[in-house]
């Protein structure tokens, strides 16, 4: 009996779909393409005298050529570094006029004939160029037939290769990190150079290794603006033209050399500037949440030091936000305003506005005593924590804690303390070494909480901040920020969808819509009377708009509700039934009800103990009904069922909108 064969498996990279196959139109031409790009290299290297390499190359010319080589590419890498770093991040994050025709002038060199960028170096820094003749008179810096005019000319054909490596490495950056920083008191400058630049370092490091191989390699515009001196701008490949005239078997040997460079210089790349892919070891994939439940809430721990606000300070705020959103806020010192609405409501749109980081909006800001409408970012005393944290990925999660501290002036060793206490208060001071790679999605959350609260702002931004913790651990991390936010003396807006964080932790709740403020009053009152579908809905409530009329309302989808209350004829109101209040029959409801509809069981959720049933009907708006498991046996109701809904008068409350 024979047995099965197995297959072994195919290399990663390597599966290709059961019947496909290369076209031979396609992969002809492009393996005489790989043997055109060959073959200049398998002649140099069929033709070197490997007999005399090394005497060719340590000749003393070709050593001087090699040094001044090396002296020339390192120089123009330099101040490719120091001019084209800043001009990719021009690029990249400034919405500036005129950006195409910026791009376009440093991609030129990379196009333009070499001899054609010395013609036009001569012209713009030569003796009778735009600017030589001024460079000479007035400070005696003569750049052509000199070495400092190989570093010009060098750098004028290789810096493009950094700049458009770095602007595509910034483009790719989101900002949040950035802007993150700057609430956390980080100037801009500061910003750039801890956060920016170390996290753009790979594609940094790959555009300066390209720079540095095409001056290395530099020709064309060298011998036309800088000349062919030995010594002074005789550089290698200098050196390979001269040879070629009188010792070809040198010159291969020198080409050989340079050859050699450039490849090493592509396969320590591998392929992070071409887009190519490389076989990684796996990074550690981040959770969504917590897996584990978290410690219990820390007792007897110091408070942190801090370096904003003193705990007696006191800073209300008054706020005027124009553009998208359309509200006035005024709050007193450790008022919490739990901001709600559907998305796109501008919940977002608001905080960045007082944050000061995006034209859609603009606030009018007033801190206490202080108008910081018009300080920048990192000056207003706002700290936000964004929807994903924004964890810097390069920093580990007790130097993430300590940012804000060390911007402000923090001693090191005084914001490491300080933030090794704000982690253990919020449950993940064992996880300080970790950086936010090795982090869940719950962990990073919590150490994003506590960088924020670790500044003590005048003003505290929460965008969902406990929206990737499980149940058990965002009940512990709610209880430590209600304890921080009850001995808060500035405003804390938190952005939530969770009806249960609104009502625990906020004294306002702010209820937007299309970027206006629908209701802003106490959590009992937005619960007992919410003027928003969307918040009734999201309080577990039904809620159907539509038109008072003489015995209730008419409906905007079309039906007619009875309601015990009155309100005058044409108002614009709010229906609100509680799923309790529904009942749910198989056949036609006799008696007291005022309101019957017929409909179909569509979607039976759990809700604790009991059953959540959402009825759709062709007469009324979807209905949700909350009944017991057994009263659900009873009935037999399952997806697909047609029932009977009825509401009694008296369980409908209207609300004016």
């Amino acid at each position: 009996m024979r047995s099965p064969r197995t297959l072994a498996p195919q290399p990663a990279g390597r599966l290709r779909a059961p019947g496909t196959r290369t076209p031979l139109a396609l992969a002809v031409p492009a393996l005489v393409a790989i043997a055109f790009l060959l073959m200049p290299l398998a002649g140099v290297l069929a033709r070197t005298p490997w007999n005399d390499l090394v005497t060719h190359l340590t000749s003393p010319d070709v050593l001087e050529a090699l040094r001044l080589s090396l002296v020339v590419s390192f120089c123009a890498l330099g101040l490719s570094l120091l001019l084209g770093v800043p001009l990719a991040w021009l690029l990249a994050r400034v919405d500036l006029r005129g950006k195409a025709l910026v791009r376009s002038l440093v991609l030129l060199p990379m196009v333009l004939p070499p001899t054609v960028g010395g013609v036009a170096l001569l012209l713009g820094f030569g003796r009778r160029g735009l600017l030589g003749g001024w460079l000479e008179n007035t400070f005696g810096i003569v750049l052509p037939f000199h070495t400092s005019g190989a570093v010009v000319a060098a750098t004028f054909v290789a810096m493009p290769f950094l700049v458009i490596s770095l602007e595509g490495t910034l483009a790719g950056l989101r900002t949040s990190y950035e802007e993150t920083a700057a609430s956390l008191g980080a100037s801009p400058v500061r910003v750039f150079c801890t956060v920016t630049l170390p996290m753009v370092a790979p594609g940094l490091a790959a555009g300066a290794a390209l720079t540095w191989a095409r001056a290395l390699g530099e020709f064309g515009a060298t011998i036309t603006f800088a000349g062919n001196l030995p010594g002074t701008t005789q550089t290698l490949p200098l050196q390979v033209y001269l040879l070629l005239q009188g010792s070809p078997e040198a010159a291969t040997s020198v080409s050989l050399l340079l050859l050699a460079i450039a490849m090493a210089v592509l396969v320590c790349l591998r392929g992070r500037w071409t887009g190519a892919t490389t076989d990684r070891a796996a990074r550690p994939v981040r959770a969504t949440d917590d897996t584990a439940p978290a410690p219990p809430p820390a007792t007897g721990i110091e408070e942190p030091v801090t370096t904003s606000a003193a705990p007696q300070e006191r800073w209300p705020l008054h706020a005027e936000v124009t553009g998208f959103n359309e509200l006035t806020l005024d709050a007193g010192p450790g008022t919490t305003i739990a901001v709600v609405g559907p998305n796109g409501a501008g919940k977002t749109t608001l905080l960045r506005a007082l944050l000061g980081l995006t034209p859609r909006a603009r606030a009018t800001l007033r801190l206490g005593d202080t108008d910081v409408t018009t300080l920048p970012p990192h000056r207003r005393g706002v700290a936000w924590v964004p929807q994903d944290g924004a964890l810097f990925p390069h920093l580990s999660a007790l130097s993430n804690t300590a940012y804000g501290l060390r911007a402000h002036g923090t001693p090191r060793a005084e914001a490491r303390r300080a933030a090794q206490l704000w982690l253990d208060r919020l449950g993940v001071g064992p996880l300080a070494h970790r950086k936010p790679a090795q982090l869940s999605g719950g962990q990073a959350q919590r150490v994003a909480l506590a960088r924020a609260l670790a500044v003590r702002p005048r003003l505290l931004l929460l965008d969902e901040p406990l929206a990737a913790l499980d149940q058990t651990t965002r009940a512990h991390v709610r209880h430590t920020l209600r304890g921080h936010l009850a001995g808060f003396g500035g405003v804390c807006l938190i952005v939530t969808h969770d009806p249960v964080e609104a009502v625990s932790l906020a004294d306002r709740v702010l209820v937007l819509d299309d970027g206006q403020a629908l209701q802003d009053a106490p959590p009992a009152e937005v619960t007992r009377h919410p003027r928003s579908p969307w918040v009734a809905r999201m309080l577990g409530r039904n809620a159907w708009p539509g038109t008072a009329t003489g015995d209730g309302l008419a409906l905007t989808g079309g039906g007619h509700l009875v309601a015990a209350d009155r309100l005058p004829d044409g108002a614009r109101a709010l229906a609100i039934i509680a799923p309790e209040a529904v009942s749910v029959h198989l056949d036609k409801p006799t008696g007291s009800p005022r309101n019957v509809w017929p409909g179909t069981v569509r979607e039976i959720t759990s809700a604790g103990s009991r059953l959540r049933i959402l009825v759709t009907s062709d007469e009324a708006p979807d209905l949700v009904a909350e009944i017991t498991p057994s009263a659900a046996l009873e009935l037999g109701l399952a997806d697909g069922v047609s029932v009977w809904t009825s509401v009694k008068a008296t369980e409908v409350s209207l609300v004016t909108l």
